[in-house]
C-alpha cells in the first residue's frame, strides 16, 4: 500500500512539472472557456445555457487530456528502458498501471474543479445533486480514455506520442461536441452518439433536470471500455514479450 501511494505521488509530481500537460489540461481550457463563454453567457446551445454547455465541453476536453497523459509517460519510460528495469523490482504491474490511472483521475478532478469554478463565476447555478451527478457521469465517461492512453503508450514511440495524443483528444472532443454540437439529426449525429466523448458532453444535460444518461450512453461507455481493454491487454503482452 505504501509503495502504491509513493509511486502515485511520484506520478502526480511528474504531471505538475510537465509544462505541456499544465497548459493543455488546466490553463488552455480555462482561458478558452472565459473567452468564449464570457461573451455568450446569455445564449443557449443545444437547448442548454451556453456557459453550462461550454463549461462541460471544456471540462471534458481537459479531463480527457489528463487521464490519457499517463500513456505519454508510459511511452517515455518504454523508450528509456525504464519499464524493463521496473519489472525486476518489487513494484507490481497493478501498482504501476494503477498509479497512472489514479494520478490521471486526480488531475482530471483538478481540471473539473477549475472549470466548474469558472462556470460558477459566469453565473452557472446547479443544485448540489446536479453538480455531483454531472461530475459522476464525467468520471465514468473517462474510463475508456484512461485505458486508451495506456494502449497508445504501448503502441507509439515517445517522439510521436505527443502529437498523437493531442490529435486523438482533439478529434474525440470535436466529434463529441465539446466545442459545439455537430447536429441533432442526420448521419453524423447517428455516428457521434456511439462515441464516448459525446456522452461526456451530455453530462451537462443534468442541468436541465433530464437525469443520468439513457441506457444507450451506458452501453456505449461499456462497449468502448471492454474493446479498448482487450486491445490493451493484447498489445501489452506483445510488447512485454519483446523485452
Amino acid at each position: 500500500m505504501r509503495r502504491a501511494i509513493a509511486f502515485t505521488g511520484y506520478e502526480l509530481l511528474r504531471s505538475f512539472r510537465n509544462t505541456r500537460f499544465f497548459i493543455f489540461t488546466l490553463v488552455f481550457p480555462l482561458i478558452l472557456f472565459y473567452t468564449v463563454a464570457g461573451s455568450n453567457r446569455h445564449a443557449e446551445l443545444g437547448g442548454v445555457k451556453f456557459p453550462v454547455y461550454y463549461m462541460v465541453g471544456m471540462a471534458s476536453w481537459g479531463a480527457m487530456t489528463a487521464v490519457m497523459s499517463g500513456g505519454a509517460r508510459i511511452s517515455l519510460e518504454r523508450s528509456a528502458g525504464w519499464t524493463r528495469q521496473m519489472r525486476i523490482t518489487p513494484l507490481s504491474t497493478s501498482v504501476y498501471f494503477g498509479s497512472k490511472v489514479v494520478a490521471g483521475y486526480l488531475m482530471a478532478i483538478v481540471s473539473l474543479i477549475l472549470l466548474f469554478g469558472a462556470g460558477i463565476s459566469l453565473g452557472v447555478r446547479l443544485s448540489a445533486a446536479q453538480w455531483l451527478e454531472a461530475t459522476g457521469l464525467l468520471l465514468v465517461g473517462l474510463i475508456p480514455f484512461v485505458i486508451m492512453g495506456i494502449l497508445l503508450g504501448h503502441l507509439l514511440s515517445a517522439d510521436s506520442m505527443g502529437p498523437a495524443l493531442g490529435g486523438v483528444v482533439g478529434v474525440f472532443a470535436l466529434l463529441g461536441g465539446a466545442w459545439g454540437p455537430l447536429g441533432q439529426t442526420g448521419t453524423l449525429h447517428r455516428i457521434v452518439v456511439n462515441i464516448p466523448s459525446y456522452w461526456l458532453v451530455q453530462a451537462g444535460h443534468v442541468a436541465l433536470g433530464s437525469g443520468a444518461w439513457p441506457l444507450r450512453g451506458w452501453v456505449v461507455i461499456a462497449v468502448w471500455t471492454l474493446v479498448i481493454l482487450r486491445l490493451t491487454v493484447v498489445i501489452y503482452r506483445r510488447d512485454t514479450a519483446k523485452i
